[in-house]
């Protein structure tokens, strides 16, 4: 193949020359088409015309019969059908005859038309002389003679006329029909030959271009995708062969750069994580040092918190009171002093999880009295819930039975799902805490008559730091997730849902075995 110029050049000079076939056989048959079309409209015209002027004459004929009557009043209508029939066949002659001959006949279609004018004036001048005879009888008959010898004279020539027009229309049809064929098979040898030149321009010139800019782009794209090995034949030596010269240069180039890039990559890859790796480990560390410090501090805040507000409620009781008894003085300094036990219990508790690098908390497993323990949890939690303005009610069965269970950590779960009523449960008017035995396990449920918590927010309340403050619903935050810790190590469940009996507020089921395994630890702090 030469240079793409050149077979472009080629290209548009084919095309140029289909359009101008193309444009030189329409303006012929657009050409043919006319003259055809043309014949017809004329010898149609002139058809009609003489039609016109036949029916002109009867009109004359017949009015110069009456006028032999009433001579004077008809001789103006004559006067009138005479001028029309002359204009009608002046409109006839006006078009000119294309060559048409009449059958039978030597005189051209011209001539018979003028014989036919002269017979229509010689008619007209003898009815005239007839009008000027004074007998009626005698006016009649010149009439009637000059009317028959008319219609000997003018008649045949006439229906000559007429036929020679109608055999005129017959063969303008009869070419046009003719000449629409042979348009017709133009046309489609025109698109037979216009389809030949576009294959064979394709084949040669196009579907080449097209397959080797495809090749190019199919390159790009291998480039692009990153295999820079990709090459490309150079093949024909034109402006397509120079780009993929070029081509491939770009693609080697890119090629040395990016193995170099690689290289470069690698080095500095292995320097940094040569030099971090220490950091990285500090870091690590330090994020669990971090950690371990926050969640300690949140865990001794809420840990802390229920024992002291049963200790700050007996003082405020205590101080309030207009006189107390001894005996009364003694309760509530053992109420003060139980909790203030407890509090130093959850001290050391912290202070052991906070020395201990694991973080582990051991639990106590002891024979206990769960109802008896949800009865001082209950007892120690009224003044509180009086103070909100709550009911709080315990339900026991009647001989319940004892379970092994560090008491000390379930009393606290209890009496921090009380305290999480007491505060959170907005609307709220009671609060009941329930015991139900089992052969096997020991059902604790904590409920209340509050707003309740979303379904789809009872699973989220489990997890470290999760709070519903301020929202429809009980509020929780590192509590639940202690709560949800203890009630594991005991190999018990805790759920949340509403109350079935009036499916609102919050209804939290502990289930506990009857017996458990001892000092179970943990890593809950850390």
């Amino acid at each position: 193949m030469g240079s793409i110029r050149g077979s472009l050049s080629l290209l548009i000079a084919g095309a140029a020359m289909l359009t101008l076939l193309a444009a030189g056989g329409l303006l012929f048959a657009v050409r043919t088409s006319d003259f055809a079309v043309e014949r017809l409209t004329v010898s149609q015209r002139r058809l009609d015309l003489l039609a016109e002027a036949s029916g002109r004459l009867t009109d004359y004929a017949f009015a110069a019969i009456d006028s032999a009557q009433t001579a004077t009043s008809s001789r103006l209508r004559l006067t009138a059908l005479k001028n029309q029939i002359d204009t009608v066949l002046t409109a006839a002659g006006a078009d000119p005859w294309q060559g048409e001959t009449i059958p039978g006949r030597v005189e051209t279609p011209e001539r018979m038309l003028a014989l036919l004018r002269a017979d229509i004036a010689s008619l007209d001048a003898s009815i005239a002389a007839g009008l000027e005879q004074a007998d009626t009888a005698a006016r009649g008959d010149t009439i009637r003679g000059a009317l028959n010898g008319f219609g000997l004279s003018a008649g045949p020539r006439l229906s000559a006329l007429v036929e020679a027009e109608r055999q005129a229309v017959k063969l303008a049809r009869e070419d046009i029909a003719r000449t629409s064929q042979r348009l017709t098979v133009a046309a489609i040898a025109a698109a037979v030959l216009a389809i030949l030149v576009a294959i064979l321009l394709h084949q040669r010139i196009t579907r080449p271009l097209l397959r080797r800019i495809s090749a190019i782009d199919d390159a790009a794209i291998a480039i692009g995708r990153g295999k820079l090995d990709t090459r490309l034949a150079v093949g024909a030596r034109d402006e397509l062969g120079l780009l993929v010269a070029r081509f491939n240069r770009m693609a080697a180039s890119l090629a040395r750069r990016e193995q170099k890039l690689s290289q470069d990559r690698a080095a500095l890859e292995r320097i940094v994580a040569e030099r971090t790796a220490d950091l990285t480990t500090a870091n690590e560390r330090l994020a669990g040092i971090d950690r371990s410090r926050r969640r300690f501090f949140a865990d001794v805040s809420h840990e802390l918190r229920t024992p002291l507000t049963v200790v700050l409620g007996e003082c405020d009781i205590a101080l309030r009171a207009p006189s107390i008894t001894p005996e009364e003085t003694r309760t509530t300094f053992a109420t003060i002093r139980q909790r203030a036990f407890r509090l130093h219990r959850r001290v050391e508790d912290m202070l052991r999880v906070a020395r201990s690098e694991s973080g582990e908390i051991t639990l106590d497993f002891r024979r206990i009295d769960l109802a008896r323990l949800l009865g001082d949890a209950v007892e120690s939690y009224a003044p509180v819930a009086r103070r909100h303005q709550l009911e709080i009610a315990l339900a026991l069965p009647e001989s319940p039975g004892d379970i092994v269970a560090d008491g000390d950590w379930i009393r606290q779960v209890v009496e921090g799902l009380i305290d999480n009523a007491v505060r959170h449960a907005k609307g709220a008017t009671r609060i009941e805490v329930r015991l139900e035995d089992s052969p096997d396990a020991a059902a604790i449920f904590v409920s209340d008559d509050g707003c309740g918590i979303p379904a789809q927010a009872r699973e989220q309340v489990f997890e470290r730091f999760v709070s519903r403050d301020g929202a429809a619903s009980s509020g929780f935050g590192i509590g639940l997730a202690l709560a949800q810790w203890v009630i594991t190590r005991h190999h018990g469940s805790i759920v949340i849902a509403s109350d079935p009996s009036t499916e609102r507020g919050t209804r939290v089921a502990i289930t506990l075995p009857r017996a458990a395994e001892g000092n179970t630890h943990t890593g809950f702090a850390s």
